[in-house]
């Protein structure tokens, strides 16, 4: 699934994130980067709803891992575990998401765990900046990856 296309089918899947108009835009291997228009996402003081907010980046972090393990020829489901959310100020613009590993995982050790367990985690960053690239929400998320079936 290291195409876009078919990771926007999948997300097409869900309800609440085909109602959010959330799209994958870019992947370059290390940073998946999601978007979502405000006019889908808006709260009643118009920007965009913290849990728009939360939910891109939960979902930009998410993807994240499933094309990994995908480019990794691994098929998994995949969780998140937990999360810390910061909101830093209000957007008044598409919400547009960036998603990493963080710096201190090694992915090769995530893949390694998950083939020798049936299961692993990973700490995944991801940001909401503005178009001055002013960062406006952060999450940091563990996601637990579980043998499929």
């Amino acid at each position: 699934m290291t195409d876009l296309t078919a990771l926007n089918a999948l997300y097409a899947t869900m309800p609440p994130v085909a109602a959010m108009q959330i799209r994958a835009r870019d992947f370059d291997g290390e940073r998946l980067q999601l978007h979502a228009p405000l006019a889908a996402n808006l709260n009643d003081k118009g920007c965009a709803f913290g849990g728009s907010l939360v939910s891109v980046m939960t979902l930009a972090g998410w993807g994240r891992v499933v094309l990994g393990l995908d480019a990794a020829g691994i098929k998994a489901d995949v969780y998140v575990a937990d999360s810390q959310v910061r909101y830093l100020a209000p957007l008044f613009e598409d919400l547009l998401a960036n998603a990493r590993l963080a710096p201190e995982e090694d992915w090769g050790a995530v893949l390694h765990r998950f083939r020798e367990r049936g299961r692993s985690r990973v700490l995944v960053e991801a940001i909401i900046t503005d178009v001055s690239g002013k960062t406006v929400a952060t999450l940091n998320a563990r996601y637990a990856l579980l043998r499929s079936g």
